[in-house]
Parts: C-alpha cells; structure tokens; sequence
C-alpha cells in the first residue's frame, strides 16, 4: 500500500491529521487552568533534556525517554495546550538538530499525532485530569483512572510505531513490518514498564510538584543508559558480523558483494514462501554468513585461482560448510544459523555435500540459500563467461528443479510475481568471481 504514495503526501496526510486533532480539542476544551500550564512548563523542560540524549536506532530513527513526560502531559492536562507545548518541544529541538525539511515537519506532526491520540483516548475512556485527583494516594489514582491511562498510553505507543515505520518503508522502498522490527522491536522491552512509569511519574508531578517529579526522573535516566548500552551491543553485534564477511570477501576482488547479494535474494524468496518475519530475518543473518568458513588461510589461494581447479582443491573447497558451520558454533548468539550455513550445499536428490542430506531432511535455510546462491553465481561475471541472462538463469533453475533443488520452491520461484521481484531493474556490481570451475559435471552453475 505504501508504494502508492510519495512521502510529501504522506507528511501531509500526517500533518492534516494532527492539526485536525488539535482543534478537536480546542472546541471540546478552549481553557486550562494555571495549574496545567505549571505542570506543562516542568514537562516540556524535562522532554528537552531527554530529547538531547536521545538513541539512534536502525534505520536512522531516534529513540528516547522525552515519551515519559510527553504521555504524562495526556493525563495531567488532556487538552489543546499539551500539544502547543510538544510541538514547541519538537520545533525546537528539531532546530537545533538542524534535520530536512520533510524530516522536521514529520517529526513535529507525528509527536503532536502520538499525543493527541493518546489523549482523546484517555478522555474517551472516561479519563479526568489528574490535577483534579491532586491530594488522593496512588492507589486512589489508579482506581479512579488507572486503566484509561493505560490503555491510552498503549494506543499511543501503537501509533507512533505504525506512523514512524511507515514514513520510513515509503523513504527506504522497504516492508512496514520489518522495519517495525528492526526500529520498533529493539524498545519493547522499555515500552512495557513505560505505561505504569509514565502513570507514577505523572501522579507525583500532579500531587506531589516538581521536586518529587526530579526524584523519580534520576533513576529513569540510569535505565536509559542501560537500555543505551543494550543497544549498542547489538549494533555492535551487527557490525561484526559484516565485517567478518568484508574481511573474507577482501581476500579477492572476485568476491565482493556476494554474501550480500545473496542475503538479499534469500530474504526475497523467504517471504515469497510466506515464512515470519523472525523466520525471514534468521533466513537473511545465515545467508550473509554461508561462505564464513572461507575466512581461513587454505582458501585463499584457491579463491585467487582463475584456472580450473584440481581435484584436491575442490576438495579443499567442499570443507568451506563445516568450517564455516564450526566457527559461527562458537557464537552463542547464532548457533540457529549453523545447520543453514552446514548444509546450504546439499542437493535435493543427495548428491551435495558435507553430509549427502537430501529432501526435506535438508534444513529448509539451506535449501532457499541454495537458490540464492546459485542465482549470484549465475548472474555474476567469470573468468570464463558473461552473466547469464534472465531467461537462462530461469531455465537452469528449472531444469535442475528435483535435482538440485527443492521441487516446491523452485515451483514457487519461477512464478511471475516472485521471479520479476528478484529479477528487478536495481544496481548490481557483477563482480567476477574466480577460481571455482570444477573437474567434471555439477549441477547448475553454484559457487563452491
């Protein structure tokens, strides 16, 4: 669906959206007390410190604990002014971040979206101010309004997820739902305790002022920086991982952007066979890592080789699954990727190797890396040949089809919706790629 719109139409739907909320609000409440505009005052100070020490996540999207005193300014003071002084927040911070127009403009329209919606559910839920429950004990508060607060909180947290990822699928051409993962995901575990933290936090701004409010704002910080630290593991994690296949790929020119291409084309054929996206996501880390095992020294001059190989070095060769296999075993953090790396080799009819596995035996990981590898194999250019076309790739998949390769995937990839998706106009570098012609026949035309 998000391919049919541009991004300037989808900041403007988002835009019209949030001003069209915030003069619902200003007829249903045109006033507010002196006692919210306080409150209001001390919020929007707490949200520009934490929006200065906000987290860049994947995708370049932010993340940070300013939702804290934003979502308190919904139930402190459910009205028009909350959003004012949002957006005078974001403005402001925007400025000084210096971000695009389009960016800026976004950012401001979908705060002031998150905490609309946030408010007009709480009010809809039958939620009253909490300036007005001022002097009652926390569990007076929750019984009277806990459960609007809550659940307005979680509605909110629903939008903001939806409207950030999809303004991000439109700008990278990518699916709503992975990058909700990948940008969403990584804060979930914040986002399940920030509904009663938000709720707590604001009660004592309400009953207690702002000294109290400080207090609890100490702590909260301490958890941003462990929740920092957890992130910055993980994108270290991934940075690892790439450059472990840079350093193998860099043994020889022949081939570079390989693992990439062919995560990318097993990511392409795992959602065309329907699996999750976890499912999709594991597909992707293994194929990057399937040629892994070729990072140690006996390869090298095997992979610099332009003539064909001997038998010994093909051999040689065929020792890459089991290398590879044994040195991402080592990481606890992958060890569900290593039967796809061991065995993405292994042929249908149990001619492949390193254990001669055959039909659904064979881990289905390995089997769709096994197309995707095939496939770089053949578009890229060799020593001894030209990328093969679009039509040749297609009738060497079929003819290897119960052979080579799973009979229902390859039944599934040669449709016309799936082959065009791997097979559309994008830059590509057909980097050749040396030293893997073989002795005799071998099916299709795969990498070693």
């Amino acid at each position: 669906m998000h391919r049919s719109l541009n991004l300037a139409t989808y900041i403007a739907i988002v835009s019209t959206a949030a001003a069209a909320s915030g003069v619902a609000l200003v007829l249903v409440e045109p006033t507010i007390g002196p006692d919210s505009i306080r409150a209001l005052l001390l919020l929007s100070a707490l949200a520009v410190g934490a929006e200065a020490l906000a987290l860049l996540l994947p995708n370049s999207a932010r993340g940070s604990i300013a939702f804290i005193p934003y979502l308190a300014s919904a139930v402190i003071s459910p009205t028009w002014a909350s959003l004012v002084a949002i957006g005078v927040v974001k403005i402001l911070v925007e400025t000084i971040r210096r971000t695009q127009l389009k960016a800026r403009v976004f950012n401001v329209a979908q705060h002031v979206l998150t905490l609309s919606s946030a408010i007009w559910a709480f009010r809809l839920l039958g939620g009253e101010s909490m300036i007005h429950a001022r002097g009652e004990s926390l569990l007076g508060v929750t019984a009277a309004i806990g459960a609007p607060a809550l659940l307005a909180f979680a509605f909110s947290f629903l939008i903001n997820g939806f409207v950030c990822c999809y303004y991000l699928a439109i700008r990278e051409n990518k699916r709503v739902f992975a990058l909700w993962r990948q940008s969403a995901l990584p804060t979930i575990g914040m986002d399940l305790v920030a509904g009663p933290v938000v709720f707590v936090f604001a009660w004592l701004c309400a009953a207690h002022g702002p000294i109290a409010a400080a207090a609890l704002w100490v702590p909260i910080l301490g958890l941003r920086e462990v929740h920092k630290a957890n992130l910055a593991l993980q994108n270290t994690n991934r940075e690892l991982l790439q450059l472990m296949v840079k350093s193998i790929e860099a043994r020889d020119p022949y081939t570079s952007g390989h693992s990439r291409r062919v995560q990318h084309y097993s990511t392409i054929i795992a959602r065309a066979l329907g699996l999750s996206e976890r499912e999709i996501e594991q597909v992707g880390r293994a194929a990057l890592l399937h040629d892994v095992g070729k990072i140690y020294e006996k390869y090298a001059p095997i992979l610099r080789k332009a003539e064909r190989l001997f038998p010994d070095e093909w051999a040689t060769m065929q020792e890459h699954p089991l290398d590879g296999a044994s040195l991402v075993a080592t990481m606890s953090g992958l060890k569900d990727v290593v039967p796809a790396i061991r065995h993405h080799h292994e042929n249908w009819d149990g001619s492949g190797y390193p254990d001669r596995l055959s039909g659904e035996v064979i881990p289905l990981a390995a089997r769709i890396i096994s197309f995707a590898d095939t496939i770089d194999a053949m578009t890229s250019e060799r020593p001894y040949r030209q990328p093969l076309t679009e039509a040749q790739v297609r009738a060497e998949i079929i003819r290897c089809r119960g052979r080579q390769f799973d009979p229902d995937i390859t039944d599934r990839l040669v449709s016309a919706s799936v082959w065009q998706s791997l097979f559309q106009p994008a830059k590509r570098s057909h980097t050749p790629k040396r030293g893997l012609q073989i002795v005799g026949e071998r099916p299709a035309r795969e990498t070693a």
